[in-house]
């Protein structure tokens, strides 16, 4: 039952984390490449507005999404245990494959966010591992 609560625990906190830090990448977003006055929440507009991202904009977004799966798993191993790692992984990884198939994103944006969000997730569990194994525990 400890390990149960734990587990859950931990993936509220990952998620939470990561729900936060998305949050604070979509602000940054909207204030280098904000939405249009008279934008009225279309589907259509929606896709319009992405499309016409900086190439700039979306390379820092890469950077700043690998690094909220980064210290969502992380936090979610370090609350709760691998298991919490693994599943804020799998969902996290679910939101940005519908993100990146869903929105008219460039070829290259969508190549490198799939390529560097398992890297974000990887280096999460590996530093988790790291201090666990220093205070002489396991994950």
């Amino acid at each position: 039952m400890k390990n149960a609560t734990r587990t859950g625990l931990g993936i509220v906190a990952g998620i939470g984390l990561a729900f936060i830090l998305v949050i604070a990448v979509e602000a940054f977003s909207a204030v280098v490449h904000p939405i249009p006055a008279d934008f009225r929440g279309t589907m259509d507009e929606m896709c319009q507005h992405v499309a016409r991202y900086p190439n700039w904009v979306l390379g820092v977004v890469v950077i700043l999404w690998s690094a909220t799966a980064l210290c969502g798993v992380w936090i979610a191993i370090r609350v709760g245990n691998l298991i919490a790692g693994i599943t804020v992984t799998a969902l996290l990884g679910i939101a940005i494959v519908f993100n990146v198939t869903q929105l008219p994103y460039p070829l290259w944006f969508k190549i490198v966010m799939l390529s560097c969000f398992p890297l974000g997730c990887f280096f999460g569990i590996w530093k988790a591992n790291r201090i666990a194994k220093a205070a002489g525990s396991d994950l």
